[in-house]
């Protein structure tokens, strides 16, 4: 089987110099600006992870907040994700705006967040994905999408007013020690811009495409 997908070249903006000396801000910025191009998805990241076997794994998940400390999504604590990072605190997030043709690597560790802080999100939730998150043993083995529609049913009857949070449920926080802003350019001739820890701040470099 052979595919070949049609080449297109990159000319929607560019990096010629540094928005900022906090790479967080920049970040803000950049998401900013795919909110405003009506990008798709602007919160979706890529988040990777590393299971104790060495091998890598990937998945998308929702920024939920930016914070000065780092990015914030949350998810279900027994899943494969939660698992592995209670493994490997090392983590990788993407982010990519297509409609702006820019991406943000990003690496740094993930941990989780205070449980008053998931309160206040899971309070938030509609009511649904809140049942959901009882419902669903996450990444575990199930016979039929039955059996996870009759749990639905259970909790409905058992929260028909307010629901509290599963203990099991919550919030992570990456907290980021490098950063690259990758911005598409005519040719394959990218800008990357990189962020790396310094003794006061960040050394920011840029590397060739």
């Amino acid at each position: 089987m052979s595919s070949k997908p049609d080449r297109r070249d990159f000319d929607k903006g560019k990096l010629d110099g540094v928005g900022h000396s906090n790479p967080l801000l920049f970040l803000n910025e950049c998401y900013q600006l795919a909110q405003k191009k009506n990008c798709a998805d602007p919160h979706a990241i890529v988040l990777s992870t590393v299971a104790s076997d060495g091998h890598p794994w990937s998945r998308i998940v929702y920024m939920r907040d930016l914070v000065d400390e780092g990015i914030i999504f949350y998810t279900n604590y027994n899943s494969f994700k939660s698992v592995q990072i209670d493994g490997n605190h090392k983590v990788a997030v993407l982010f990519y705006w297509d409609c702006i043709e820019r991406q943000v690597r990003i690496q740094g560790t993930a941990h989780k967040v205070p449980a008053e802080l998931s309160d206040t999100y899971f309070a938030a939730r509609p009511r649904l994905s809140q049942i959901g998150a009882w419902a669903s043993d996450q990444s575990s083995e199930i016979e039929s999408r039955k059996i996870l529609e009759e749990r639905v049913a259970m909790f409905e009857k058992k929260y028909p007013d307010v629901i509290p949070r599963p203990p099991h449920w919550g919030g992570f926080i990456v907290k980021p020690s490098r950063f690259e802003f990758w911005q598409g350019r005519l040719g394959r001739l990218h800008d990357r811009i990189c962020y790396e820890p310094a003794e006061n701040g960040w050394r920011i470099f840029r590397l060739a495409p």
